[in-house]
């Protein structure tokens, strides 16, 4: 009796396992599928030189739920200190592209290695006022079970946020009329609950969270962001080029 019970036992858990794993499966290669047909290609190699920086934006299958990771910056840095973003930097000489860039600046950060990491896309870049720089966005999978090891004068704590939260009314605030700003600036408030603190995520970050949040959950945001999240091409052509004007 005893040894039909474990076998019983075992059964389940390799069927849970196996449901489970199929499941994550699933949701990724959904997500990376769609998330490959905005990929810009070479849609903005006519832009002016300028100087360049590349985010990666990691993605990754926890509890059946897509999340990614955020960086708060060092209060040592002499930008955006203390600030949630993306890992990412500038471009260096020897960096070959800005995918290269992202995965140089995501190792450096918090020690991601650059072959676990599947790329998926470059989105559409955009214009960090508070910088001048042409930010390009790359979007990757990661393995959920990576373990980020901080890189102390660049990176004071790293966090995963469910995808999700970014196209929720709960936790979002829209400010208008905010100086340098074209449009609404978005923000977010996200208590982690491993650690119990409190993030305050907003800006450009904010932004290209909700953008890959829509994208990739094909999920209309609970509030206006302004974009057909179907086809935003054409919001980010526009936005680019008003802030290059005035550049």
């Amino acid at each position: 009796m005893f040894v039909v019970l474990q076998k019983s036992v075992r059964y389940f858990v390799r069927s849970r396992n196996a449901l489970m794993y199929g499941t994550t499966m699933l949701l990724k290669e959904e997500a990376v599928a769609t998330l490959k047909q905005f990929d810009i290609g070479e849609k903005f190699s006519y832009l002016p030189a300028l100087p360049k920086a590349s985010v990666l934006i990691p993605l990754f299958v926890r509890a059946g739920q897509l999340h990614t990771l955020l960086t708060l910056r060092s209060k040592e840095l002499r930008t955006s200190a203390g600030e949630v973003c993306f890992p990412g930097g500038k471009k260096d000489p020897s960096d070959q592209d800005d995918v290269e860039t992202a995965l140089r600046e995501a190792q450096e950060e918090i020690g991601l290695p650059p072959d676990h990491v599947e790329v998926v896309c470059t989105l559409f870049p955009v214009i960090s006022k508070q910088r001048g720089l042409l930010v390009s966005p790359v979007v990757g999978f990661i393995e959920e079970t990576f373990n980020p090891t901080p890189n102390p004068s660049e990176v004071s704590a790293v966090f995963a946020v469910p995808l999700d939260f970014f196209i929720r009314e709960k936790d979002h605030y829209a400010t208008s009329g905010v100086a340098g700003v074209i449009g609404t600036l978005h923000s977010f408030y996200f208590r982690d609950p491993a650690s119990g603190t409190q993030y305050h995520i907003w800006g450009l970050t904010a932004m290209l969270a909700t953008l890959v949040a829509a994208l990739a959950l094909k999920k209309k945001p609970e509030f206006d962001v302004g974009f057909d999240f179907v086809d935003p091409l054409i919001f980010f052509k526009k936005l680019l080029h008003k802030k290059l004007s005035k550049l």
